[in-house]
Order: structure tokens, then sequence, then C-alpha cells
């Protein structure tokens, strides 16, 4: 064997290793979750952000509902109620004082009363941030309340009841207004059938009192089914007659539109009900000819930060929330006080104001 192939043979075999050494790997670890953090703070961002914008959206459809059902049933206040006549003494309008229905004929439970004032606004107060109660009433039949003259009401509550010029539009159960100048009552029908061959005989539940104003030549109108409904804020919710309507609704004010007489259709002035309007007259009433609703919308979200602060409006009324509207040109809007809420300065809110005229009749009339 050559001297050269020996010291190939004899030579080490060497073997090549490739790999990551220990410092090399924690460094790569360190990176990743380096990017690991970053990623998850963006996603957190993210997150936030669509949380904070879907919240909004929902505040946005939240008070369009509720705006949209108050004025719904606002713009009806009043429909259904017979219109004044051309006799003024016989306005069924100028009931004074104003008739109610005890629906269940208990004295005891006030609250179940139906009355004719077509729409009424109860104020919360501003100090405690308690929204106000707005009514409407009015009735769903087709016809409206068409007034007809008694001929008999000798047997009003009688098996064959009391005769009317006619009984078109009456239905069983419909609440009647029964007037005589100034004098008013509200009943209901217990059969409107009547004489089939005169239509005119009308019976009217037992417990309707006798005497006047039920007299020959006063007036009857049906006003069918007279609804009541009630919008108020509990709980961050708008009710309807204790039925829940939308949610994340915080706050709702409410203010007359009032005209300078009674048949004037411009409005003037805007007012609380408070005062001489927590219980207007009749003549006062009738100057009633728009009103003007605030609703406040919550995004439920609880921010870390601060995002609402207090806002002062044009006329100097001091709100712990959003201002509902420009009041620069017009009486002070009312009062929104949102801090009864614990944290109500971290979450984002939502305003809806409109001015909803009282598009029915008896509204422009003098007689009312």
């Amino acid at each position: 064997m050559s001297v050269q192939n020996r010291k190939l043979f004899l030579r080490p075999i060497g073997f090549s290793q490739v790999g990551f050494s220990l410092v090399e790997l924690l460094v790569g670890l360190i990176i990743g979750l380096l990017a690991t953090l970053v990623i998850m703070q963006v996603f957190s961002v993210f997150e936030s952000q669509k949380r904070s914008t879907s919240g909004n959206a929902d505040a946005q459809t939240n008070g369009s509902i509720a705006l949209h059902s108050i004025q719904r049933d606002v713009q009806m206040a009043g429909y259904g109620l017979p219109m004044p006549s051309a006799d003024e003494d016989n306005a069924s309008l100028n009931c004074n004082p104003l008739p109610a229905f005890d629906q269940d004929n208990d004295p005891a439970t006030p609250d179940l009363d139906v009355d004719i004032f077509p729409l009424m606004i109860e104020d919360g107060g501003s100090a405690d941030g308690v929204s106000d109660i707005v009514t409407v009433r009015f009735s769903r039949t087709a016809m409206g309340a068409v007034p007809v003259k008694i001929i008999n009401a000798a047997n009003a509550n009688a098996a064959i009841g009391l005769a009317a010029e006619n009984n078109i539009g009456c239905s069983d159960n419909d609440i009647v207004l029964i007037s005589q100048g100034p004098l008013c009552r509200m009943t209901r029908i217990a059969d409107a059938n009547g004489d089939p061959d005169t239509l005119q005989n009308i019976s009217l539940i037992g417990s309707t009192p006798v005497g006047a104003p039920i007299a020959i030549g006063a007036k009857i109108a049906c006003m069918g089914d007279w609804q009541d409904y009630r919008y108020e804020v509990l709980n961050n919710q708008l009710m309807l007659n204790g039925d829940l309507v939308v949610s994340e609704v915080v706050n709702m004010q409410a203010q007359y539109g009032l005209s300078a007489t009674a048949n004037s259709g411009v409005v003037t002035s805007w007012v609380n009900a408070t005062g001489t309007w927590a219980a207007p007259t009749i003549t006062e009433r009738n100057r009633i000819k728009a009103i003007r609703i605030a609703v406040v919308a919550r995004n439920g979200l609880l921010e870390k930060e601060v995002v609402t602060t207090s806002c002062t409006t044009v006329q100097g009324t001091v709100n712990n929330g959003p201002c509902a509207w420009d009041d620069t040109d017009f009486s002070a809007a009312p009062v929104i006080d949102l801090s009864a809420e614990a944290n109500w300065q971290n979450y984002r809110y939502k305003a809806f104001e409109t001015i909803i005229p009282l598009r029915n009749m008896l509204w422009s009339k003098d007689v009312l």
C-alpha cells in the first residue's frame, strides 16, 4: 500500500452538524412573542372600535324606532272625537269639566279611567333626570265620531235602549260621548243593533247614570275603540302601556307648542308641562297645536374613559347629557339630565328630536 493511500485510509472521518444554537432559539422565541403581542393589541383595538361602531348603530336604530312609534301615535291624537257642530252650545269638545269613563266601574282605580283629552304630558322633573310621560288618546274606528241627536231618552237603561236619529257608525262596546252644552258624559254601548226597522234604539251599559246630559236634543257620538296610549321610559326602556317598545332609551322630554288663540294654527311658544300646564284647562288645551319631543338613546358599551360631557343650549339650558335641539330662535329646550345613571359620562348617546303638529281638525276650531 502506498504511503499516500495509507494517509487517506488513516485520516479520521468528520461529521458536519447543522442547526440553531440556544441563543438563536431564544431570540426567535422573543421575536415570536413580540409579534403575538402586537397582533393581539391590534385585534383588541379593532374589536373595541367594532363594538363602539355597532353600539352607535344600535343606538341610532333604537332612537329612530322610538321616535317613529311616538310620532305615529301622536299624529293620531284626537281622531274619532266628534267635531264641533254649528251650534256652539252643543259643541261636544266644550265639555267642562272634562268627562271621564270608569272602565272597570271602580272609583278606587282612577288610573284605568279614560277621558277625551287627546294629548297629555306629565312632566318628570329635571333635577333627578326622570323622563316625561306622553299619553295619546284616539279612536281606531274608520268613520270617526258622528254626533246625532237623542230623540227619546226615557229608556236609556231599559232593554230597548234610548232612541237616536240613527246609530250609524256605532258598534257594541263602543265608548260614546253624550253632550248637552258643556255637560258631558262618557259611557259604553251595550247593544248598538237597535230597532232593525228604524236603526234608532241604542242600549247603554247598566252603570250609565240617568239624567242630564242624557236628554232629548242632546248629542250622542260613538267614538269606537277609544285608545289610551301611554309612553314612558322605565329602566332604560321605552314602554307603551307597560309593554317594551325598544331598549336602551334613557330619556324622553316633551313640550307643548302653543298658539296665541284657539283659532290660530301658528305656534308662538313652547312650554313644559309644569305649573299651569300640568293640568291645562279647556281654554288652555285648545291652544295646544303641536308637541316637540326629544328621545335619547344610549350605546350600551361602557367606555373606560369619559366620552360624554355636559352641554348648554343657546337659551342657557344646562344638560347633563347631549343637547336635544338648537333653541336659538325658540323657547328654551327642556332639561336632559342623565346624571342619575352611574358612570353616565362613560356612555355614548344619540339624541333624536322632532316637532309633531296635531293635525286633526278639532285643534284648529275656536269653539272646542
